[in-house]
């Protein structure tokens, strides 16, 4: 029983031991993707600087670099406690077969003193030749033989036990070093973090010398911002209107009175319902409406990030991508319609049942209404401005209520 017991805890910790490499190589692939995103951010933030544009623009780039550094130190700091761990497996294995190889080396010692005295006395030969009878002998030779497979078995024994305790060496060492490594890479990036949370400072700063130009500017973009949600929202309003009076005349049934709940909401088919529980059963495993990007304005209402008395509005969500970057559809739907609401901004409608993603800010659009598209399909170009930032607003309805895109994206 005991011997069962130290076969499971030794492949207890030889499990272990081969699972943290897994963990260890998910979090290193982290790493490079959020120093590539603050290396995108830098050179951003760079580009911000050379164009001079607002001291708000980045402030909000900085604000970001400071979040993914914050990321990335957590993801040292998750790195630094599995290779701790690993240490500390390694270590105890290396004390196990430290002790197993003692046992075994001072069996294999007393066998071999006793064989070379049991030698001294008499030779083999003559032990066999000694039997009393041919079955005798028999048995002192399948015991002599026995006896030398069993030499010859703790001696690979121990030479396994000795190569299984210079791997646990080896890779001590090697952890060791990669913790080394690790926390250098720590400490160099919380310097980094001290920097750019000064440098955030030093633009704040700046910026509330200009209070009250700022609040003016805050305040008209709000009131653009909502008149677009109001445009949205009687739109949408629109559609399901003509879309459940289509439905009645086709059914022979009477459409929702205006005015009522039911009127602001899709009378589904058959098929519209299954695309609907479709699009539901996804929530929060839609790709992205672009192919790289991060969100930089979030959903709701949330403090300004530099006066935080002053309060934002998002319908939606912000993401800020690639200059020249494409919309891409999150689901597979119909265009339900395509809205410009100026020269440099159109908004393209997806209806999937009585959901509705909505993608703003595109400077030209590849489809049409009524077209049906599928999931990451193209739908036009994100407006690039002369600062060459790249944003598309994103939002996501069920009928004419607004919900919050983030739970929804993967």
């Amino acid at each position: 029983m005991n011997q069962f017991f130290k076969i499971l805890f030794f492949f207890f910790i030889t499990t272990l031991c081969f699972a943290q490499p897994s963990e260890q190589q998910k979090l290193e692939e982290r790493k490079a993707q959020i120093l590539k995103e603050i290396s995108e951010n830098r050179l951003r933030l760079e580009a911000e600087k050379k164009k001079e544009k607002s001291v708000l623009g980045q402030i909000n780039q900085q604000k970001k670099l400071i979040q993914l550094r914050e990321k990335l130190l957590n993801t040292t700091a998750k790195q630094t406690r599995i290779l701790t761990d690993e240490i500390y497996l390694t270590q105890l294995e290396m004390n196990k077969l430290n002790r197993e190889l003692k046992v075994l080396k001072e069996d294999y010692e007393k066998m071999i003193v006793k064989s070379y005295k049991s030698r001294n006395e008499q030779s083999r030969i003559m032990f066999i030749l000694s039997s009393e009878n041919f079955l005798q002998a028999y048995k002192r030779i399948q015991y002599m033989k026995q006896y030398t497979d069993f030499r010859k078995m703790q001696g690979e024994e121990i030479k396994e036990k000795q190569e299984k305790l210079a791997e646990a060496e080896k890779r001590l060492t090697e952890s060791k070093k990669e913790k080394e490594i690790v926390l250098q890479q720590t400490e160099k990036e919380k310097q980094e973090l001290e920097k750019e949370k000064k440098e955030q400072e030093r633009l704040v700063s700046l910026i509330q010398k200009d209070k009250k130009k700022l609040t003016a500017e805050i305040n008209q973009k709000q009131r653009e911002a909502r008149a677009i949600d109001a445009k949205i929202k009687k739109l949408i309003a629109a559609e399901i209107a003509a879309a459940n009076k289509r439905n009645a005349e086709k059914t022979g049934k009477t459409a929702p009175k205006a005015g009522t709940t039911a009127a602001s909401k899709f009378v589904l088919t058959t098929e519209g319902k299954v695309v609907s529980d479709n699009f539901k059963a996804n929530r929060g495993k839609l790709p992205w409406p672009v192919a790289d990007g991060y969100i930089s304005l979030k959903y709701g209402d949330q403090p300004h990030p530099v006066h935080k008395n002053l309060v934002i509005h998002n319908s939606g969500v912000e993401i800020t991508t690639k200059p020249g970057a494409s919309a891409r559809a999150v689901f597979g739907g119909e265009v339900l319609q395509v809205q410009v609401i100026s020269a440099n901004n159109k908004a393209v409608y997806i209806q999937h049942g009585d959901f509705i993603t909505v993608y703003l800010n595109l400077s030209s659009v590849s489809v049409s209404k009524g077209q049906k598209v599928s999931i990451k399909q193209n739908i036009g170009k994100i407006h690039t401005d002369s600062s060459g930032n790249a944003v598309i607003k994103f939002l996501v309805l069920q009928n004419t209520t607004t919900l919050n895109p983030e739970s929804w994206l993967n």
